[in-house]
């Protein structure tokens, strides 16, 4: 799957198993690859090895929130996210709120 935002791309899996959800990004380090957790607002970094960007979007795949270099052992909450984007760490750049992401599966 591919993540559109600005003209960069990113490359991410889609974390639509129980297994990929629960899972996610922890315990990996030196990430390459994001993940899109499909009707997500909310996920946590605990035993995360690295910190990572987040993104979350609205149902019209407007970014509502955004957060570089996001730390470990935190827990993040959006009541209006409808789908959260986990990359990896110092990956976005020039993106601001309501940018809308094109998501080509």
């Amino acid at each position: 799957m591919e993540i559109i935002i600005n003209n960069q791309k990113f490359n991410v899996d889609i974390a639509n198993t129980f297994k990929k959800r629960l899972i996610g990004l922890m315990g990996k380090k030196d990430i390459q690859k994001g993940l899109f957790f499909p009707k997500t607002r909310s996920i946590h970094t605990f035993f995360m090895k690295d910190n990572i960007d987040i993104i979350m979007i609205d149902k019209n795949n407007n970014i509502i929130y955004y957060k570089k270099n996001f730390k470990k052992n935190k827990i993040i909450i959006k009541r209006k996210a409808y789908h959260t984007i986990e990359l990896p760490k110092n990956s976005i750049h020039n993106i601001n709120l309501n940018n809308k992401i094109i998501i080509k599966q």
